[in-house]
């Protein structure tokens, strides 16, 4: 048996020694939106699609540049791939951590053009941050920082659909990549 999986819009895919040519932002939409956050344990179903729907909207409300709202849109792609292994499990497993990040790099090189590093990773970490701060409180009552981020936009944690998930996914990735593409520096 080999390594392939078979995604949602039929490409072979191996995770392992992954060919950008296989890479489908429908796949990873789809995945996304099917996926839940918390592995799980939040008292309500709440999909990783959502999460980064609400990192792009923080992006938007910062007023970043399209390819930041990309960024964050895009990232915890990989795990369209992967699976959404929570942060305390996660950092004990370094080959996974390894995959995790050469796929989720050759993900930004393919739909964002290029890899975010110094300050822009840090913005995008920050944006995610701030989002699981607020989704932990609003469903588990917990505040896992010591300190509040900021939070510009305004969240939604209501249940959405499955298939609005990945549209609303893909309307964001379509409208800020070609914002992108055609050199607009404003996320309005």
């Amino acid at each position: 048996m080999n390594d392939n999986m078979t995604t949602y819009t039929g490409q072979k895919f191996d995770p392992f020694e992954p060919n950008r040519e296989a890479l489908r932002i429908e796949d990873i939409a789809h995945a996304l939106s099917m996926m839940t956050r918390a592995n799980g344990h939040f008292p309500e179903f709440f999909s990783v699609g959502q999460h980064c729907i609400q990192c792009a909207q923080e992006a938007i409300a910062r007023n970043y540049v399209p390819e930041m709202v990309l960024a964050c849109l895009l990232h915890d792609a990989s795990e369209a791939y992967l699976a959404d292994v929570s942060r305390p499990v996660k950092r004990h497993m370094t080959m996974y951590m390894q995959i995790e990040d050469q796929l989720q790099s050759l993900i930004y090189e393919v739909f964002l053009g290029y890899i975010p590093r110094g300050e822009e990773a840090e913005l995008v970490q920050n944006i995610d941050d701030a989002c699981l701060y607020y989704e932990f409180l609003h469903f588990m009552k917990e505040k896992v920082f010591d300190r509040e981020p900021v939070m510009m936009s305004e969240p939604s944690y209501a249940l959405m659909p499955m298939p609005k998930v990945e549209r609303d996914f893909l309307k964001i990735y379509n409208k800020y990549r070609e914002m992108a593409a055609n050199g607009d520096k404003t996320a309005v």
